[in-house]
């Protein structure tokens, strides 16, 4: 029988959802404060139907108002400069305003503009930053990796020298573990490596860095089979431990002074960091006077958690608050998050994390003895984020979750006094917020959303008081697409003992005489929550919305095992990795679902998922082959034996204690029914081919049939090539749930680079 061929538009339509295209599709959200100098202004930017807009806010007189004229400024640098500039495009990013000015770099020059009568002159200022080099907050130096060392500049151009002079191959200083330091997604940037892994104090005089030692770390190997020059294939080694060996990267923590030049190391154990490095996942910094530093330190099983103090000037190390527990024990709900971690400003107390209760809640504890003064926080929901510390008041302001009803991720501001005599919520509604401090804590920028409210941003007060509104989200080009809100869930567990959320996306056009081929898209580590609070999808919500362009059903699912509930949730993922974060309840949930809702056709479920997603996707078609009939796994962790040691001997428990064989896809691969694509990038450093490649050996041994997409010169995330992988993987999906043809030749362009996203891969 002959198929149907879908137009070329659908697929149009599905790449405007992808998320490159979708933030131009909402206007007047995703602001980001820039908080001046002054501590009480800042200026954002925002698209609006006219253009990107430089806003210029006050929060204590209560006024918003545009940074200047953008076509005045715009045609008084284009007669200075001799460039043609567009008002609704400006050739800058950033600025500083002024008394009657401001300051920005644009066509590689400083400028400064008059804003009386709008004359703009090139101005003398400091030279762009390396993005090699970490500037120090008094301006005067920037410190830089040279080989193995560490130097120092003086900015104004008067010395460079040495900081250190002993780094070796394996022993080097201010380094991140090779995936990340050197990856390959970097030299396709054209950067040779990270910046190099430093905080300085607040007054800049020292630096808090770390000695990397690799010393006898595994050496894994990529090949580069297509150079760009056409020449012969080269091999790329990186050291890369995997769970269960002896040896990983560690950091050896001490403190640089930058006028005597002396070196003091932290005498304690080093610091492990399968990760990255504590310095980039904000485990370590120093006290807000610059007296000591603070670092957490975790054993490799995960189960306990130390706070440690660090004398800069001798090199003493005292450990304040320890905690130990039967399951691993995390200073914040979410792998990447910064730690729920505050030590006061006087040094004899601390604000702890700790989910010893049950729930994620905040303690006060006393510095000297490690004993608890009081539990700041408590009650059935979680802390999520810690924003602000107000010593002087006494009080915390953070963001938590579970306190609106039917919705456990949404996120409300809150305020606890540090004695622990009580919370105030300042948001009483259900709506999520996504909330940024000033730097002083007097004032809190919120973006107000759920997945169907389009975010409104506010300035409040430390009392929760909206004192000025910013912008209200305009998703009328959204809504020209087709796109429609997702329809939030709640089902019951697969045992039937607990609530799951979850969110359904319906297709573009829905009929609901019509049945629908149904995706699923999960994440299958429970270091990150897959379904978003707010109207910001995120990651992989983004590819949720384009599929349901192409005529999907897709669901997202929070299973139990996923983080940001209660504590026992989270851990039904402990020593049960292997089910992925809960996808039983996604079987359950499936069922549930289509039992009222007729036009869900559970003869054809497709699942689809990239790295831990890419893991869960295959794992779903192996252990539910009776409804999962299509599957696309990208850049798939197919075996967590040969991955980084901190997933399975953290998430799934410790090497000589539990069985790290039942999370290999491979050893699974019998039970493959369905039609199945992997796809790998050949140098992705950060999940090897050879996890892929291993699972396609098997598949063929057993004989199986499936399909291997590899991109020879690709990473992790396909820089450069997702725009193939996207259009490969819509097409699987295509012809084997929606039973279509592709359009004919259709190719979607090339993703355009993002430099800013790309940044915050890097932290």
């Amino acid at each position: 029988m002959h198929r149907k061929q879908l137009d070329a538009d659908t697929y149009r339509t599905a790449e405007r959802l992808l998320r490159h295209h979708r933030r131009n599709l909402v206007l007047g959200a995703g602001i980001t404060p820039r908080w001046l100098e002054d501590g009480g202004r800042f200026w954002y930017t925002v698209r609006t139907a006219e253009g990107t807009r430089f806003v210029l806010v006050d929060p204590e007189a209560g006024t918003r108002e545009a940074a200047f004229d953008h076509q005045r400024l715009a045609a008084a640098l284009e007669a200075a400069s001799g460039r043609p500039v567009d008002a609704a495009a400006l050739p800058f990013s950033a600025i500083s305003p002024g008394t009657g000015a401001v300051e920005f770099d644009a066509f590689g020059e400083h400028w400064r503009c008059r804003l009386d009568d709008y004359t703009c002159e090139r101005s003398q200022a400091a030279a762009p930053g390396n993005p090699l080099e970490s500037p120090s907050p008094d301006g005067k130096h920037a410190v830089y990796r040279a080989g193995y060392d560490l130097r120092v500049r003086s900015l104004d151009d008067t010395g460079d020298r040495a900081l250190t002079d002993d780094g070796t191959e394996d022993r080097d200083w201010a380094s991140n573990p090779d995936y990340l330091m050197y990856s390959t997604l970097l030299g396709k940037l054209g950067l040779p490596h990270l910046p190099p892994a430093v905080a300085w104090s607040p007054d800049g005089s020292r630096l808090l860095t770390h000695r990397t030692d690799q010393r006898g770390v595994r050496r894994g190997h990529l090949l580069r089979a297509a150079p760009a020059d056409g020449g012969e294939p080269e091999l790329v080694t990186q050291r890369a431990a995997v769970a269960g060996d002896e040896r990983i990267p560690l950091a050896e923590l001490a403190v640089c002074d930058v006028a005597s030049g002396t070196v003091t190391l932290a005498k304690a154990e080093p610091v492990g960091m399968s990760l990255m490095s504590p310095l980039f996942q904000k485990w370590a910094w120093w006290a807000q006077d610059g007296s000591a530093v603070h670092y957490l330190s975790r054993t490799r099983d995960g189960r306990t958690l130390r706070l440690h103090r660090l004398d800069p000037d001798t090199g003493e190390v005292r450990t304040l608050v320890t905690e130990t527990g039967p399951t691993r024990v995390e200073p914040a709900q979410q792998q990447l998050q910064p730690p729920n971690v505050r030590v006061l400003a006087d040094g004899t107390r601390v604000l702890w994390y700790s989910q010893r209760d049950g729930w994620g809640h905040l303690y006060l504890y006393d510095a000297a003895g490690g004993t608890p003064l009081a539990q700041v926080t408590s009650g059935q929901w979680g802390v999520q984020e810690i924003l602000h510390v107000d010593e002087e008041r006494g009080t915390v302001h953070f963001l938590a979750s579970g306190m609106v009803a039917d919705h456990p991720h949404r996120r409300s501001l809150c305020r606890a006094a540090l004695d622990g005599s009580g919370v105030v919520r300042l948001t009483d509604d259900d709506l999520d917020h996504q909330v940024t401090a000033a730097p002083d804590g007097a004032y809190f920028v919120d973006a107000a959303s759920t997945t169907g409210t389009p975010p409104r941003t506010t300035v409040r007060d430390r009392t929760g008081a909206v004192v000025v509104e910013l912008e209200r989200a305009d998703i009328t080009r959204l809504e020209a697409t087709g796109w429609r809100p997702p329809e939030p869930f709640r089902t019951r567990s697969a045992d039937g003992t607990t609530d799951i959320h979850g969110l359904l996306y319906l297709p573009h056009g829905f009929d609901p005489a019509h049945r629908y081929p149904v995706v699923d898209t999960p994440y299958g580590l429970p270091t990150a929550y897959r379904v978003s609070p707010s109207f910001d999808p995120g990651f992989y919500g983004y590819e949720a919305e384009a599929l349901a362009a192409l005529g999907f059903v897709v669901v997202a699912v929070d299973g139990r095992g996923a983080p940001g509930r209660d504590k026992a949730f989270h851990d039904a993922s402990y020593g049960n990795l292997q089910d992925a974060c809960g996808l039983t309840d996604h079987v359950a949930a499936l069922r549930e679902l289509a039992a009222s809702r007729p036009w869900m056709d559970l003869d054809r479920v497709g699942v689809t998922g990239m790295s831990s997603g890419g893991y869960a996707a295959v794992r779903a078609m192996l252990r539910h082959p009776d409804l999962f009939r299509v599957g696309v796994a990208e850049s798939g962790m197919h075996d967590f034996r040969l991955l980084e040691p901190g997933l399975a001997e953290t998430y799934h428990g410790p090497h000589d204690e539990t069985d790290h064989a039942v999370l290999s896809n491979a050893e699974e691969a019998e039970a493959l029914a369905g039609r199945l694509l992997l796809v790998h990038g050949g140098l992705d450093d950060r999940v090897p081919p050879q996890v892929t490649l291993r699972l396609a050996e098997r598949l063929i041994v057993l004989g199986k049939d499936f399909e291997l997409l590899l991109v020879p010169d690709a990473e992790h995330l396909y820089f450069g090539y997702e725009h193939h992988v996207t259009r490969r993987k819509w097409d699987f999906l295509v012809k084997h749930l929606l039973d279509a043809e592709p359009p004919a030749g259709h190719r979607l362009p090339p993703v355009p680079v993002d430099m800013e996203s790309l940044a915050g891969l890097f932290g």
